[in-house]
């Protein structure tokens, strides 16, 4: 496979061929996004076989873009208006999202998808795929704030999500092992783990706990066109990425254009948020612990990143070069949820002694992180949900239960049955039991002065509550192993943090 070579990192290289990625191609082995639920009944064997067909063809991506890490792909986009593979991605979307500007929904798509996806695909194909603008919409923080998200048109959508399988064929092999955030087979819970490992097996006494300031809004659009460029030679596919960076925003009845940002809710903004990640802060952190003198440990998800430090100077210079780093190319970090605090196997001692009490804590992914003392007495981290978001979830459900205040009792427990199991699939992990246990009892109170609000004459008891709650509410038990035993083997014994 031909290819052409890098001399410096932001000077665009010139266009080659790539001759091993000429055939037809398609989706990806590894990395592929598994079909909905319900689907695999439906396939035929000229349907299977067009799958493994579209499988082979990233493969074949996938292996030059892991041989030549300098190679430039210049013909991928018959990947993506490939009928099959927009077929994939349709049936891979969330049947029951919002619709966007075009007020088309799944079902209504599907009604007569086969042509759908045959207009869309020669339309795709003979460059006359137009981007429509993304509909805001906000959702409510935990801190009370509003979360601008983007809803993308349906047509949008499919197209963004088979752009995004045959580029993660191309990045899957570039990005680095601590990233973890919006990649196949990687989740909150990996990058959790990662945390936990790094610190109690590298030498790590400070940790940098930091968040950029607005990413989303903040990612420059002629940066992010350059970074792709490097690996992405098809000028179809970087005109289409333009074409959704430039597609505008519907609020109000008006479309407003901006020269930054890459809407929350788009189907190929986490790629495109990962790629300028990527270039601006993962190759220049990989580069810049090699120089330092102690251990370095990183896991970033998303715009959310830990750097754990063995020495304080090089946690107090890497903190300022960092904010200079990101400065050029339109990032911030966001001064209060960016901290630098004293964590590790030896902290707890070393405050002690200076007279400083207990090492801080951090918050990430959902949980707190403290120091603490495993039964035998060595060092652990102790991973406790956060306070703020354990507040939050109850006063949802205080909020919901109000609203389905006279609905039959069964019917309600069903529905929180399915609500506290799904907190306990993330938040059961080691350690946590104490809370999970909290979370069922403070359910179970909420639902019981709900009950009493039925009548003034309510005979319900706590005694008869118990019962209720006891049918209803499933108790809490850990469902994720430890984060050694599980990381020993996702890694197979690689570094998850190097």
């Amino acid at each position: 496979m031909n290819g052409s070579r890098k001399s410096d990192s932001f000077v665009v290289p010139e266009k080659r061929p790539n001759k091993d990625c000429g055939a037809p191609q398609p989706a990806e082995g590894v990395e592929v996004r598994r079909l909905t639920k319900g689907n695999s009944g439906q396939q035929t064997k000229c349907r299977t076989q067009s799958r493994e067909s579209l499988q082979h063809a990233l493969d074949r991506i996938r292996q030059a873009a892991r041989r030549d890490k300098q190679l430039r792909f210049t013909t991928l986009w018959h990947h993506v208006y490939d009928i099959d593979r927009l077929e994939k991605a349709y049936r891979g979307l969330n049947r029951k999202a919002a619709a966007g500007v075009d007020k088309v929904t799944w079902q209504e798509y599907g009604g007569n998808l086969e042509e759908n996806l045959e207009e869309l695909s020669g339309r795709l194909k003979r460059g006359a795929y137009r981007a429509r603008p993304v509909r805001r919409t906000y959702i409510s923080k935990s801190d009370g704030r509003q979360r601008p998200l983007g809803v993308t048109a349906l047509e949008d959508k499919i197209v963004q999500s088979a752009t995004t399988e045959v580029l993660n064929a191309v990045y899957e092999q570039d990005f680095l092992g601590f990233s973890y955030g919006f990649r196949p087979g990687r989740s909150q819970h990996n990058a959790l783990d990662a945390i936990t490992v790094g610190i109690k097996k590298i030498r790590v006494n400070w940790v940098l706990d930091a968040d950029v300031r607005g990413f989303f809004d903040a990612i420059n659009h002629e940066w992010l066109v350059r970074f792709l460029e490097h690996r992405i030679g098809d000028q179809r596919v970087n005109r289409h990425v333009k074409k959704w960076l430039k597609a505008g925003v519907l609020e109000d009845g008006k479309v407003t254009w901006a020269d930054d940002g890459t809407p929350q809710g788009g189907v190929i903004s986490p790629l495109l948020a990962n790629i300028y990640l990527h270039y601006v802060f993962d190759l220049w952190i990989q580069a810049w612990r090699k120089r330092a003198e102690g251990d370095v440990m990183v896991v970033r998800y998303a715009d959310d990143f830990v750097v754990g430090f063995q020495h304080r100077h090089e946690a107090e210079r890497f903190s300022t070069e960092l904010r200079e780093r990101f400065a050029k190319f339109g990032l911030e970090l966001h001064s209060g949820k960016t901290r630098l605090i004293e964590f590790g196997r030896f902290a707890a001692e070393n405050r002690e002694r200076r007279g400083e009490g207990k090492p801080d804590t951090f918050d990430f992914l959902g949980f707190t992180h403290a120091c603490g003392r495993a039964r035998n007495g060595g060092f652990q981290v102790v991973r406790l949900t956060m306070k703020k978001r354990f507040r939050a979830k109850l006063k949802a459900l205080k909020v919901e239960l109000r609203y389905r205040l006279h609905h039959p009792i069964p019917d309600v427990g069903k529905w929180l049955e399915k609500v506290v199991s799904g907190y306990y699939r993330y938040h059961a992990v080691p350690g946590n039991a104490h809370t999970l246990w909290a979370f069922r009892f403070h359910v179970g109170r909420l639902w019981f002065r709900t009950l009493k609000r039925r009548s003034q004459r309510s005979r319900l008891n706590w005694t008869r509550m118990t019962r209720i709650i006891d049918r209803w509410l499933p108790c809490p038990r850990i469902l994720h192993p430890y984060p050694e035993q599980r990381l020993r083997v996702t890694t197979r014994g690689r570094s998850p943090v190097r």
